[in-house]
Parts: C-alpha cells; sequence; structure tokens
C-alpha cells in the first residue's frame, strides 16, 4: 500500500511543495466523488422508493393522462372529453363535464365554446349545467354578460350562438326574477348589447351608434313595451366606458376583430410558393376578411385574406377532398390583394392567383362556402334579432286578440 505521507529525500523544497499541493488536491477530488456517490445512491433509492409506491405511481400516471386529454380537448373537444372518459378521469355526465369546463384550467376558451355550443341533446344537457354554475343574482345585464363571456369564447356559427344565448337569457331571468317580462326580452338586449360592444370598440366598423340610436333599436322589446330609459343608458354607458374583455385578449391584438366571427374552424391551405404544400391554419371569417392562423391562441394572424370583388366556387383536387377556391372573376393574372406574416415577423404581400382551400368534410365545405358568400352582405346578428323580435310581436298581438 502506498504511503501518502512518504516524501522523497532527493526533492527540492520547490517540488515537495508541489507534491504536497497535488496530494491536497486529490484528496478534496476524492472527497467529492465520495459525496456525489452518496447523492447518487440517495437519488437511487428515493427513484426505487417511488417506483414501489403503487399511490405515488398512480398519481403520476393520472396526471400525464390529465395533461394529455387537455391537450387532445384543445385540438378536438370531443375527442378530449372521451379520452378523459374512457381514462375514468371523467364521469360522463352533464354536471360533471360542465364543472370540468367551467373550472377551465389549461383548456382553450375557444374549445370551450365549440364544445358548448354543439346541438347534440348531451351537449345542451351540458351547455345547461354549465350556464347553471354562473351566479347572475342583483348583477346588470352587462356585468352578468361580462362573467359569462369571459368563462368561454363565443363560437362563429349563429345556430349555436343562439342555443348559448338562449340559455344564458334563461338563467339570468332566473337569478333576477322580475327585471325583464320574459326571457325574449332578456335575449334581445343581450345580443343589442354584444353589437353595441362590437360597433362602438371594432376599429373597422366606422359608424358609432349614439345613446339615442340604441334607445331606439330596443324599443318595444319589452313584451311589446319599452324598458325604462334610464335603463338602457346605463347600459349604453357601461359598454361605451369599458368594452368586454375576451378571452386571451392581451389589449394588443386584434382580438375585437375576431370577436362574434361569421365562422371559424380548422382548413387545410394550399401555398402559394413554388413548391405547392399544404398547411392546416384556424380560419376566422368576420368583417369580410378571411383571417388564418397556425393556431387558436395565436394573437395575430399569419395572412389575412380580404373578400371584396373576390368569388367563390368548388373546384376538384387530386390531393385533397371538399375543396374549394377564392377568386377573382375575369383574373388577367393579377394576384389577389392579401397580406401574410413572414416566419421573421414581416408582413409581406400575398402570392395567390387563387386560394385553394380543403374542408374537413362536404358538409362543412357546404357551410364555408354559404357563410362566405352570405358574410359580405348580411349579418346573422341583425336576422336573428329580426326572428326574436317579430316573434316577441306576434305573442303581444296575440294576447290582444
Amino acid at each position: 500500500m502506498e504511503d501518502l505521507d512518504f516524501i522523497p529525500g532527493d526533492l527540492s523544497s520547490e517540488e515537495r511543495l508541489e507534491l504536497e499541493e497535488i496530494r491536497r488536491r486529490k484528496g478534496v477530488l476524492l472527497l467529492e466523488i465520495q459525496r456525489l456517490k452518496d447523492e447518487l445512491r440517495e437519488a437511487m433509492m428515493e427513484v426505487e422508493g417511488l417506483e414501489s409506491n403503487t399511490e405515488g405511481s398512480k398519481t403520476l400516471q393520472k396526471s400525464r393522462h390529465v395533461a394529455m386529454g387537455r391537450k387532445k380537448f384543445n385540438m378536438d373537444p370531443k375527442k378530449g372529453i372521451q379520452f378523459l372518459v374512457e381514462n375514468e378521469l371523467l364521469c360522463h355526465t352533464a354536471e360533471e363535464i360542465a364543472q370540468f369546463l367551467y373550472k377551465g384550467e389549461g383548456l382553450n376558451k375557444t374549445a370551450i365554446g365549440d364544445y358548448l355550443g354543439e346541438r347534440d341533446d348531451f351537449n345542451i344537457r351540458v351547455l345547461h349545467a354549465f350556464v347553471d354554475l354562473h351566479e347572475f343574482t342583483d348583477l346588470n345585464l352587462v356585468q352578468a354578460l361580462r362573467q359569462f363571456l369571459w368563462s368561454f369564447r363565443l363560437p362563429g356559427e349563429a345556430q349555436k350562438i343562439d342555443r348559448m344565448m338562449e340559455a344564458f337569457a334563461q338563467r339570468y331571468c332566473h337569478c333576477n326574477p322580475g327585471v325583464f317580462q320574459s326571457t325574449d326580452t332578456c335575449y334581445v338586449l343581450s345580443f343589442a348589447i354584444i353589437m353595441l360592444n362590437t360597433s362602438l370598440h371594432n376599429p373597422n366598423v366606422r359608424d358609432k351608434p349614439g345613446v339615442e340610436r340604441f334607445i331606439s333599436m330596443n324599443r318595444g322589446i319589452n313584451e311589446g313595451g319599452d324598458l325604462p330609459e334610464e335603463l338602457l343608458r346605463n347600459l349604453y354607458d357601461s359598454i361605451k366606458n369599458e368594452p368586454f374583455k375576451i378571452p386571451e385578449d392581451d389589449g394588443n391584438d386584434l382580438t375585437h376583430t375576431f370577436f362574434n366571427p361569421d365562422r371559424e374552424g380548422w382548413l387545410l391551405k394550399l401555398g402559394g410558393g413554388r413548391v405547392k404544400t399544404w398547411k392546416r391554419r384556424w380560419f376566422i371569417l368576420t368583417d369580410n376578411c378571411l383571417y388564418y392562423f397556425e393556431y387558436t391562441t395565436d394573437k395575430e394572424p399569419r395572412g389575412i385574406i380580404p373578400l371584396e370583388n373576390l368569388s367563390i366556387r368548388e373546384v376538384e383536387d387530386p390531393r385533397k377532398p371538399n375543396c374549394f377556391e377564392l377568386y377573382i372573376p375575369n383574373n388577367r393574372g393579377q394576384l389577389i390583394k392579401a397580406c401574410k406574416t413572414e416566419a421573421d415577423g414581416r408582413v409581406v404581400e400575398g402570392n395567390h392567383n387563387v386560394y385553394r382551400i380543403s374542408a374537413p368534410t362536404q358538409e362543412e365545405k357546404d357551410e364555408w362556402i354559404k357563410n362566405i358568400k352570405s358574410a359580405v352582405s348580411v349579418d346573422p346578428f341583425y336576422e336573428m334579432l329580426a326572428a326574436r323580435k317579430k316573434r316577441i310581436s306576434l305573442k303581444k298581438k296575440e294576447e290582444q286578440a
């Protein structure tokens, strides 16, 4: 065994000092190596203990499955719920799913709105259970709408919006009996407030309605009678002074533009470069423009296609089904006026003569074509409001007859 204290006699004093320093460093390193070995042994024991602990392993696995279920929900709400139910992380009851959506932990607000707006009987039960989780007692209508519209993002389809706002009106009237004579009144006024919010705070709307026009628009909606003018003025001032806060709005994006779009959803878009590739994009149709995003959570679009002077047609494509195109009638080679954002953040002009787009299904393709054709001329909100006002008027006449 080597004597660590042995020092050869033929060394100079400098060499002796150097040897002592080397031995000192060696001792420090050996201590450090031993410390690391001890730490590694303890860590291995902890890992082995965790793996042998059934409950700890189950908790870890459950957390991973919940996180995966949330990701699946954000991509496809129905598949996400199905995954959570199949893995016994969620009971297939309207009440428990509503509670899951209401808490909203890690969930995309657009995906929540899409799920709640579906017309299946079960989804409608979830919608009503979700709305019942909101407490509107003693809140004025604008305050209640602020709370309600923050818990999810309204989908673009008019039928979905109709179901959701009908459920809201029923809940508000239940929490505040006597404020309105019927849920129809609450429904119509709620829509009027949402439209007012868009008109006052959307920079693309030039004609800003004044309070007198807002009051005039809502005459006769209270079962044929008028609502108190002071109530309408207060609601108008509330919206004028503070717009609705839309989920995922940081104040620096284009959220107000995308609030209550005509339609939104995933589509495939054929690129305009030399190499034609299909890319999946989240499309939003609103204000006579088609916007597309890489993800639903993006704050700003990757591209904007103004629909002015464009037409739409169905086309066949050998690679993708359910295709349609946006094009310029009587086109003589000019590019469509559009813009897109490059990867480095630069905004450049688009380079498309036509925009070819593929929908997931034939039904969705038909809906997109219909919505794009009507978007430039008809506002579905006004249609729904007109239909509801007509219903109120007919009901009043029947009562008087």
